[in-house]
């Protein structure tokens, strides 16, 4: 019980060898190496709704950044199938019908090979937390522990790189600034994208976080613990 227990919160390595080898890893993160040694996988998921103790996962969509350069040749999006009927309210906000899941597998199933498209590298999201807050639901459900690997939240990230551009301007007050995908997005003259479809939303992500990431690398965050660093207000979150 107590190992259980210490696994769940990731004090001890998990059986399962593909969160185990993570975890591992993780643990001994450099974080003094430059931003573009680092893989990143950016990934969104599409919801049956918000309640994260009754709600589920019922897509993933996710995208590799290798060199701080978009793999549009390495991509991650798949259908599952939830294990309640699917709420009318949540098909009107992501388009997904009963009938493109009904034969979808079951999230547990799908959960490894997502696990192996990530491997070692840092996760990144918009608002993550709440992508992450299902997928490790699911994840100690079926494996017993969490995933190890760190992530990054573009909308924080936004937030600080906002924050930075506001000690040289004289519009350091407004509060008119919008920190969502699609606001980012236009702002920085982004690609449109497909909105709440998860392997669209992983890409538009992908852009904003390459964006942001550029922008303060020549501000002078070099490290991932320059990164770190800079934003106070957002850290990984594990």
């Amino acid at each position: 019980m107590l190992k259980k227990l210490l696994t769940r919160y990731g004090l001890v390595p998990p059986a399962h060898p593909l969160f185990a080898e993570n975890w591992r890893y993780f643990k001994q993160l450099n974080q003094n190496k430059p931003l573009a040694d680092y893989e990143f996988v950016v990934f969104d998921t599409e919801l049956t709704g918000l309640d994260r103790h009754r709600d589920e996962i019922i897509s993933i969509g996710a995208v590799r950044i290798r060199n701080l350069q978009i793999m549009v040749g390495e991509t991650f999006y798949v259908f599952t199938r939830p294990s309640r009927p699917l709420p009318k309210d949540s098909t009107l906000i992501h388009r997904i019908t009963p009938q493109q899941i009904e034969s979808a597998p079951q999230l547990a199933t799908v959960l490894p090979d997502f696990i192996s498209f990530c491997g070692r590298a840092l996760l990144v999201g918009h608002y993550v937390g709440l992508d992450v807050a299902f997928m490790n639901r699911a994840c100690r459900r079926h494996y017993g522990a969490p995933i190890s690997n760190p992530c990054l939240d573009t909308m924080r990230l936004a937030q600080t790189y906002t924050e930075m551009q506001w000690q040289q301007y004289h519009d350091r007050f407004r509060m008119d600034i919008s920190y969502s995908l699609t606001a980012l997005s236009k702002e920085y003259g982004l690609p449109d994208f497909t909105l709440h479809d998860a392997y669209e939303d992983a890409l538009q992500t992908a852009y904003l976080f390459v964006f942001l990431i550029k922008k303060m690398r020549s501000k002078g965050i070099v490290t991932l613990k320059d990164l770190f660093n800079a934003g106070q207000a957002w850290r990984h979150l594990f």
